[in-house]
Parts: structure tokens; sequence; C-alpha cells
């Protein structure tokens, strides 16, 4: 081991440092002079192979050979490091005076919302959640469902017909032939809700709109009753619009319940109208293959327009079918 050659490993090895012009570079210096095939790496490797007086000398030349190239090599990174990063600071500063480009994150619809909000209410309440199409036979949406041939509801003026008109399809003008279908393909007990676009002929003004959204409920089951019916909406009226919603029911007539009635909500000091529900008329139980004499049942609709525009204080339908942001955006994306 002779004390010129290691001097000149360590001479060598801060020239290769001191010269290095970035992290790089200085990187293949550190391999060259460090490394396993570097000169200083070699010898120390080599040390075993002397006696032991010598090695005690050799090894301390070693040691102090390698301390002083870690030295060079810990400046060299420093300096480097400081320029690399006054190079950052000079070369990727942000101009905050520029303007932003501002893109609205996208979202879910109010009525999507709402929907989404009810579907998962009946969920935990062991209900499934049905769909069907919207063209539907005017078996299920009206024959199904007790509705006479000469009911209003069959007329041009309330339903929109496909032509040719001796198809017998239509607009579905309610979500209740879902639960004609879950009957049909269905044994009792039955508890569902059927969300969903539905269609009439109305006009556009504060209050109506052709295309609107229903959530229709459905319970077939042993020993039913109007308290079953009741205890269910006032559930769900707490849920929709608060623990302090009081809600009633009177009297009404639907050609697919019976008994019937109008369901009220007492909502920011007044009575307002929120859907309609009764016991599942017995000729559309038998309609459907369910014996009458075993089961009973109870459904409610509710529409989901009506819903949101009475919780939140909407007075115009006008805002919720035209999709301007500005009245969107205040409900949040709902994903």
């Amino acid at each position: 081991m002779n004390p010129a050659d290691i001097a000149s490993w360590i001479s060598d090895a801060q020239k290769a440092f001191a010269a290095a012009s970035d992290l790089d570079a200085l990187k293949v210096a550190r391999l060259a002079h460090t490394g396993d095939k570097a000169p200083v790496s070699l010898a120390s490797r080599a040390l075993g192979s002397l006696s032991p007086e010598e090695k005690a000398s050799a090894g301390k030349l070693i040691g102090d050979a390698k301390a002083e190239i870690a030295k060079a090599l810990a400046k060299a990174t420093e300096k480097l490091e400081v320029e690399r990063d006054a190079k950052v600071l000079l070369e990727e500063v942000v101009d905050i005076t520029l303007p932003v480009q501002r893109t609205h994150r996208g979202g879910l619809h109010p009525i999507s919302i709402i929907k989404n909000e009810v579907s998962d209410f009946f969920i935990e309440q062991g209900f499934s959640v049905e769909e069907g199409p919207e063209l539907e036979s005017g078996w299920l949406n009206f024959d199904a469902l007790n509705i006479p041939a000469d009911h209003p509801a069959r007329t041009m003026q309330d339903t929109f017909f496909i032509e040719p008109i001796e198809s017998g399809v239509v607009l579905r003008t309610q979500t209740s032939p879902v639960q004609i279908r879950s009957m049909l393909t269905q044994e009792p007990p039955i508890y569902m809700i059927c969300p969903g676009r539905t269609f009439r002929a109305d006009e556009l003004d504060a209050t109506h709109s052709p295309v609107f959204h229903q959530v229709e409920g459905l319970v077939v089951d042993k020993g039913i009753t109007m308290a079953h019916l009741k205890g269910t909406l006032d559930n769900f009226a707490r849920h929709m619009f608060g623990p302090d919603v009081v809600t009633r029911l009177r009297p009404s007539f639907f050609p697919f319940t019976e008994p019937s009635a109008e369901v009220d909500i007492f909502f920011n000091g007044r009575w307002i109208e929120w859907g309609g529900c009764g016991m599942v008329n017995p000729k559309v139980l038998a309609t459907c293959g369910i014996d009458t004499d075993i089961y009973t049942g109870f459904a409610f609709g509710m529409g989901l327009e009506r819903t949101l525009m009475v919780r939140h204080g909407i007075t115009d339908m006008h805002d919720i079918v035209e999709g301007d942001l500005r009245f969107t955006r205040q409900f949040g994306v709902g994903l």
C-alpha cells in the first residue's frame, strides 16, 4: 500500500467531484471513485491478504482515504443541490397574476340526488328498488290497474300514445306498471319501490311538466293494514322533511286502491298535498294472480319534483328542468 498512490486516489476523487457540473455527473464520479471497482475499494478488499502488522498500518491509510473522499463528495453534493434548487426556483416560478381556467366540477341533477336518497332510505327498511320500461303496454299502464277504458286518464289529453295507436303502447303515465310487473313475477311477500320518469300531456308551467319523476311503493304480505301504510308514510315524511313534520290522510279515490287517500304534510306552517296512497284494490291483486283471501297490500306514490320543491322552497318548475347551473350547483355534486 503505497502512500503516494493513496494520496493520488484522494486527489483524483476530489478533482472529479469538484468538476461535476450537476448531480447526474456527480453520480458518475461517485461510482468511479467509491464504487466496487474504485482503487480505494479494491485496496480495502486486499487488506485481508496482509500480515497483522501490515494490515494495521495499511488499514489506517485506507480508512483515512475513504474519509477524505467521503468529505469531498459531501461538499460537492451540497454545492450542486443548492445550485439545483436555485435553478428550480427561477425556471419553475408560477405567475399567480395569470388568469385561471375555471372548469366546473360535474355532478348529479337534484332530481337524481333526491331519487338516490329515497332509494337508500327504503333499502334500509328492507325494500327492493325495481325499474321498468318507459314505453309501456296500455294493459299494464291502465287495465291491470283497474282503470276502465272510459277513464279520463286514457284520453289523448292526458296520455302520450305511440303510433300506430293500434299497438296499445304508451309513454307510461305513472310508475305503477312496475308494481304490476313485480306482482306478476314475484311471490309475496313483496316490499318494493319504483322510482322513475313518467309522462303526461301537461304544459310546462310553474307547477307542471310533461316529463316528471315519481316514486311509488308497494307492500303485499299477510295482515297488511292501513296502519302499516300510515306508519311507513310517517317514517318516510320525517326522513325527507325533518322530525317535526306531521302527515294526514284525506279520503280520496283511485281505481287501483280501495280505500284510497291523499297524503298531506304539515310543513313550514301549512298543509301541503304530497301524494296518493291506499290499500291495493283486491281486483288488482287478483289480476296479478295473488290470493286475496291470504294477502293484502298497500301502495303509495309521490312526485319527486313536488318533494324537492317543498323541501327546498322552490316555487317554479322551470328551475328544475331548464338546467341552469346557478340552480343545480346549490345542491352539491351528490356523488
